[in-house]
């Protein structure tokens, strides 16, 4: 029996890499993405239906049609600078949506529920690593639109029964092992393809921004985390809510912090080419250091990061860069 899992975001980055873990493991993925940020190319292990959750109409018609049994939800704006520039529109994306989410679930006897969230609600921590029980202080609208959103979680359990998971990832990184897929957003924010993208020459010399954190070299430390990684953790979180989980919040990360610096330092070494950058100020809403405490993930979830070293995450993401520009040369 084909077990369909409606993906909102499928066609996103780490949305269309858990559609192809999720047919690893014998579920039929059903990508259900707006194609804004999305890419359709990215959309390989099951059928792609184009909608928005802001229309429950277009969300109950795709439940219907596949019969879905459950939803992991990607589907959300994710730049923190934008989230600072325009709350507006992060509230209304991120939170407003998922609440036509939740009510089709409700009318459609949908029970399970894949969230997709961040390290972004613990804002600045005063302490690393971070744990589930560290206070959540957002200090940009992309994590406050997260944490608002996981906290609506228990209250739709209470009235309807929903069993739900919040994965509070952090830094995602990396791309396919296979080379299938990979980073592909317009416009790039993220530091190791923007790096990878600068050594290459094919992007403007890379900007790191802060130098003056309270960090060994003063840069910010983040604790990259490998996109398959991430996906493996989502099919497992999902397999947990169906044998009976616990409702709740689960950090994903590898446990350790690297350096804008280190990161540097990495693409230099494997793309062996120089990689000019530039020193900018801070970020607003960019906290200093960012480490994980995913002990519960291992526990519960039986999860552990296995393609999460430097080597594998910025190898892999170069291979993909690479031939990103090489198709692109060759048209």
């Amino acid at each position: 029996m084909t077990r369909n899992i409606l993906v909102t975001g499928g066609a996103g980055y780490i949305g269309s890499h858990t559609c192809k873990a999720l047919a690893q493991r014998g579920y039929q993925p059903i990508a259900f993405d707006n194609l804004k940020r999305g890419s359709r190319s990215a959309v390989k292990w099951g059928p792609l239906v184009v909608g928005d959750v802001m229309n429950k109409q277009e969300l109950r018609q795709a439940i219907d049609r596949f019969q879905i049994e459950a939803v992991l939800h990607f589907a959300a704006l994710a730049y923190v600078g934008e989230s600072v520039e325009n709350p507006a529109r992060y509230f209304r994306n991120n939170v407003a949506n998922t609440i036509n989410l939740l009510e089709v679930m409700a009318q459609t006897g949908i029970s399970n529920l894949v969230f997709s969230s961040t390290c972004a609600v613990y804002g600045t921590p005063a302490e690393v690593p971070i744990s589930e029980d560290t206070p959540t202080h957002p200090i940009n609208p992309y994590g406050e639109s997260k944490l608002q959103t996981e906290r609506m979680l228990p209250w739709f359990g209470n009235a309807h029964g929903l069993k739900w998971i919040a994965l509070r990832y952090f830094n995602a990184a990396g791309a396919d092992p296979d080379g299938q897929i990979g980073e592909n957003h317009d416009p790039e924010t993220h530091l190791i393809p923007l790096a990878i993208q600068a050594a290459l020459g094919v992007a403007p010399p890379l900007k790191i921004f802060g130098t003056d954190y309270p960090t060994p070299d003063g840069t910010a430390v983040r604790d990259y985390i490998h996109v398959a990684d991430l996906a493996d953790a989502h099919v497992r979180a999902l397999d947990y809510l169906r044998e009976g989980g616990e409702s709740g919040a689960f950090n994903l990360g590898t446990e350790r912090g690297l350096s804008v610096r280190q990161i540097v330092d990495g693409v230099r070494s494997l793309s062996r080419r120089d990689l000019p950058f530039v020193e900018s100020a801070r970020r607003a809403g960019d906290p200093p250091i960012l480490i994980a405490n995913a002990a519960r993930a291992h526990h519960l979830l039986g999860w552990q990061p296995r393609h999460s070293d430097v080597a594998t995450i910025v190898g892999t993401a170069h291979a993909w860069e690479r031939s990103k520009y090489m198709a692109l040369a060759a048209e």
